[in-house]
Order: structure tokens, then C-alpha cells, then sequence
């Protein structure tokens, strides 16, 4: 056969799952790694929700739910925006998705023509670029640095020309930094004022290490608001995200998940609507990432890596190492050969400056983090 795969597979790869799979073949030989590497959290979902899914699977059928998910889990979420932001949101306006990728894709295919121009912010999460490739969307780079804590600003969109969306996340990754309410008000504004579909990553929301991070509803009520179970409610593997969508969109939303998923997975569903009496327990986890977070950056710097961005919430540190390697990849390598570290390179999160950036998740457990500083203090270039 002659025929081939279509273009819309020739986009950039996820680098951290190469980074991963590597990892594992480590293992496999009966390596030890350390995993810095992995943007999940090493812990179980809450008591609750796992005891939620046994009584599921006992007494529920599991067939499909609407597109949109279950009437009793979208008042959950309405209510922890109103417990949480001060924030009223209608339970028609939330949609859940197979994890917040899932949400992205339909939004993305929702707001956006083939053509459209879309601002993304880097470094920032790659699948926002790859995802609006495969659609025919251009994703619009806009570099960030230090200055701006990696976050963009009002000026830098208004210097790009006619845009149709802009998307980033905050707490973000790979930076770890976030917008606060002045920078966060002034941006939807924008993107208001300029006819701008906004859509706003808010996966890391609950996990902060000082004031708590807004919610872009808290300014304008037509921002496209994307979360998931993921993080916060250590849920990586039950896939389940949501959005919340301003009514211009739900028709479009719903007919795509209609057509594309039907519905995202029921057990998770029903298990995820006792996470929000999990908030002790989840607590509990914010403070392990408290703890590994000071012992990054306390201990990088003594092991000669001390460009590092403000690690406002999520569970991130971004480091700059081209002091040490002008390629992060071939760092990344080496750490992982000589000292069993698993970090990631900055290639995954900006095309253009990443080579000089390696990512640290310290979502992992206390023991791996304090014995990677450890080897890294240690280690000779």
C-alpha cells in the first residue's frame, strides 16, 4: 500500500513523554530513576471519590451520559465556583470532557476557523500549539521572559496585529508562575475590548504557594474556563476535565462532543462528584508540593542552577541552564544516564529558547527530590 499518513500527523512530539519512555527502558534494566519528569501527581485520588467509583460499579449500569456529563456533577462544580472565586456559573455552562485535552480540542474547534490566529504564550504547554496546528489554525508565538515572570502582557498582544484568541495558563507550565487579579483583569479586558476569544488553563487552580490564583470568570463572564480532576484532585488517569463555556459556544460544544467522544467516561464522572468533600485530604498532598518546592529552590542553587522563575503554584520549576549545556535535551540525557534524574527539556514548551531551559516537577515524592539535589551538587559538568 502506498498511501500515507496524513499531514496533520507531522506536528512536534511530546517530548516529556520521550523523556518517560526513557525513563521506563531505565527501569526495565534495573536502574534506579528519580522522576522529575512527570507532570502528575505521585499520590491516589481522594478516599472519596475511589469509594464513590466502588459503589458506581456495584450499582450503576455505566451507559453513556449526555455530552455535556451528569446534571449532579455540574452542580458541583457551580457551587465550588461560588464557594471558591465568589463567582456565579450556570451548571448548563459546564461541560465535561476526556481531561482537560479534551477540553482544549473542543474549544479550539468550537471558537476557531481553519485560519484563525491564536496567540500562545512561551514556554507554555505544547498541545495548545500542536492541537491548533492539526485544526489549520496558526498558533501566533509570543516569547515571554523573565520580566514579564513569563506571563505576556497587554502591550505585547497589541503588538502582534489582528488576533482571534490567545490561550495560556496560569499557574503555568512549565513556569510555575501565574497572573495575578490586576494582570488577570487587564488581559480579559483586552481580549474583550478587541473581540478576542480568551481561554483560560486554570488545571493548577488549589495548587499555590501564597496568594490563591483568580479565576479570568471573576472578570468576564465569557471567557472560556478550562479545569480538570487532574491535578489539584490527583485524578491523572480518570481523564476527566471540564470547561465552562459562555452561551455563544454550547450549541457547538455540544454538538462536537456529541460526534467526536459522546460523553466523557461515566465512572469517572460519578466518582468525581464526591472530590469536593476531598479538600482536607487534598490539602494534605499541596503540602507535600510545599515541601519539595523549598527544597528546589533551596537546593538548585547550590548546585549551580539559580536562574529559576518565580514558582508561584503548580508543581514546577523552571530552570535556565545554558551556563551548564547550550542543549537541554543532551542535559536531560545526561542526567538521566549518569545520575538516574528524570527531568525535561525545555524543547517541550518553547521551539525557540528551550534549549537553554530544563522543566523540575517536584509532584513526585519527598525521598526523589532531596536525593536529586543531593547527586546534582555532586555532579561535574
Amino acid at each position: 500500500m502506498t498511501r500515507a499518513a496524513s499531514s496533520r500527523g507531522d506536528i512536534a512530539p511530546f517530548y516529556v513523554m520521550e523523556v518517560m519512555r526513557a525513563a521506563e527502558l531505565r527501569m526495565a534494566e534495573g536502574h534506579e530513576v528519580l522522576h522529575l519528569e512527570v507532570g502528575q501527581p505521585s499520590t491516589p485520588a481522594p478516599a472519596g471519590v475511589i469509594e464513590a467509583a466502588h459503589r458506581a460499579l456495584d450499582n450503576d449500569v455505566l451507559g453513556y451520559t449526555t455530552a455535556a456529563g451528569i446534571e449532579p456533577l455540574r452542580r458541583r462544580v457551580a457551587e465550588h465556583y461560588r464557594d471558591w472565586y465568589g463567582v456565579e456559573v450556570d451548571a448548563d455552562a459546564v461541560m465535561f470532557t476526556v481531561g482537560a485535552s479534551g477540553a482544549f480540542v473542543a474549544a479550539f474547534m468550537a471558537a476557531f476557523d481553519v485560519g484563525d490566529r491564536v496567540v500562545v504564550p512561551s514556554p507554555g504547554y505544547p498541545c495548545y500549539r500542536n492541537a491548533l496546528e492539526v485544526l489549520g489554525v496558526e498558533a501566533v508565538d509570543l516569547p515571554t521572559t523573565i520580566e514579564t515572570r513569563f506571563q505576556p502582557t497587554v502591550e505585547q498582544l497589541e503588538a502582534l496585529g489582528p488576533i482571534d484568541g490567545l490561550v495560556l495558563s496560569s499557574p503555568s507550565n512549565p513556569t510555575g508562575t501565574m497572573l495575578d487579579a490586576t494582570r488577570m483583569e487587564s488581559i480579559t479586558a483586552w481580549c474583550r475590548a478587541n473581540d478576542v476569544w480568551f481561554i483560560s488553563d486554570e488545571i493548577y487552580h488549589g495548587i499555590t504557594y501564597g496568594e490563591s490564583a483568580p479565576t479570568a470568570l471573576q472578570f468576564d463572564p465569557d471567557s472560556i474556563v478550562i479545569n480538570s480532576f487532574s491535578k489539584y484532585f490527583s485524578m491523572t488517569g480518570w481523564r476527566l476535565g471540564w470547561l465552562i463555556a459562555p452561551p455563544a459556544l454550547r450549541t457547538a460544544l455540544t454538538r462536537i462532543g456529541q460526534n467526536v467522544t459522546i460523553a466523557a467516561p461515566t465512572l469517572s464522572q460519578l466518582g468525581a462528584v464526591a472530590a469536593f468533600d476531598c479538600h482536607d485530604e487534598c490539602e494534605e498532598n499541596i503540602a507535600g508540593y510545599a515541601r519539595n518546592r523549598e527544597v528546589l529552590l533551596t537546593g538548585l542553587p547550590l548546585a549551580g542552577i539559580d536562574r529559576l522563575a518565580p514558582a508561584d503554584g503548580a508543581f514546577y520549576v523552571w530552570a535556565q541552564t545554558d551556563h551548564i549545556a547550550d542543549d537541554s535535551q543532551a542535559l536531560c540525557t545526561r542526567w538521566l544516564d549518569e545520575l538516574g534524574i528524570a527531568a525535561t527539556p525545555g524543547i517541550d514548551f518553547d521551539p525557540v529558547n528551550g534549549h537553554r531551559f530544563v522543566r523540575f516537577s517536584f509532584a513526585g515524592s519527598e525521598t526523589d527530590v532531596a536525593e536529586a539535589i543531593r547527586r546534582l551538587r555532586d555532579w561535574t559538568p
